[in-house]
């Protein structure tokens, strides 16, 4: 135990001695040089692109794929099992990605598939696990949360009872619209799309449009839809969804 926790001490100076000398470095030369110092305190498949003032906390359990890049302000916390992002995509300015887990829960991760896009200042709490798909994109300020706290006991504050982390699961292909809130428990099924602002309380069905708070369908998207909008605006005025 004395010898792991030694390590574990190491480890975490380690981390700070690197972040001090190239953390903050700006332009092309920054990004060069925590593309080589960082592969001593974290997994890098290929080539990553880092820009500065990016935090990283328990480096050594974040897995970046070939060709990811993590835009400035970014904050990765990785404890206890990790943050793994896939090949090509793209974390942007200002984004949490965050697994802290102070109650030892059993399935505390973030997983990022390939070609999948975190827009600015996103949040995801992965206290229950997060996993989502490739080609996944989330526009600004969406918040994606794998935690709940639980306040039936009126006699005891809500931080003295226990909290509920089901996990959260978006898979392939979706595409959630600005300020979105995606709830503890939910799956998004394959090709949906949500609409911005709507609070996602309970599944979505694959290829399906949802909206509104609670959110709910809209309609389904189906074969042969175009996905563009005629000259003049929507097909249907008045049915505009915003994202």
């Amino acid at each position: 135990m004395k010898r792991t926790a030694t390590r574990g001490a190491l480890r975490y100076l380690l981390e700070q001695l690197l972040f001090a000398l190239a953390g903050w470095v700006p332009t092309v030369i920054g990004i060069g040089l925590r593309a080589v110092l960082y592969r001593l305190i974290m997994r890098l498949d290929g080539v990553a692109v880092i820009e500065s003032g990016v935090r990283l906390r328990f480096a050594s359990l974040i897995h970046l794929g070939h060709n990811v890049y993590l835009d400035q302000s970014v904050y990765l916390h990785a404890c206890p099992q990790g943050i793994a992002i896939g090949d090509n995509s793209l974390v942007m300015h200002g984004s949490v990605l965050h697994v802290y887990n102070f109650r030892d829960l059993p399935h505390a991760f973030i997983h990022i598939g390939h070609d999948s896009l975190i827009g600015e200042l996103n949040v995801l709490r992965g206290q229950g696990g997060i996993r989502l798909g490739d080609r996944v994109y989330t526009s600004p300020l969406v918040q994606i949360l794998a935690v709940n706290h639980v306040y039936a006991g009126p006699d005891r504050p809500f931080v003295e009872q226990r909290i509920t982390a089901q996990g959260i699961v978006i898979e392939d292909d979706v595409w959630i619209g600005a300020g979105a809130i995606i709830t503890d428990g939910v799956t998004i099924g394959q090709g949906a799309v949500v609409a911005a602002g709507a609070v996602v309380t309970r599944d979505v069905p694959p290829r399906s449009v949802v909206g509104g708070v609670p959110a709910r369908v809209l309609h389904d998207i189906r074969p042969g839809d175009a996905g563009v909008l005629p000259p003049g605006g929507p097909a249907e005025p008045g049915k505009r969804v915003y994202f």
